[in-house]
């Protein structure tokens, strides 16, 4: 079993952060679930589910999502969720 490298755990770090993210805007925006978010993003439930855990996304997903909130790349990577 191979151990995970410096950049793997930073990767993982960063796409959880990412996740936290977008799970932050979808309840600011009041969504209750990421199904009802999803469907009405246009985006699988259950893929989207997974973005929300720290699964990679494809940056034309990301901005999709954040088209959504009226969001820029910018605005999002600069949130401070503290």
């Amino acid at each position: 079993m191979r151990k995970k490298g410096i950049l793997e755990e930073f990767q993982k770090e960063e796409l959880e952060l990412i996740g936290k993210k977008i799970k932050y805007l979808r309840i600011k925006a009041g969504y209750s679930n990421y199904e009802d978010f999803a469907h009405d993003a246009d985006i699988a439930r259950a893929q989207y589910g997974k973005y929300e855990n720290g699964a990679n996304l494809m940056i034309t997903t990301l901005m999709k999502i954040l088209k959504h909130h009226k969001m820029t790349l910018a605005d999002f990577f600069n949130m401070n969720l503290e």
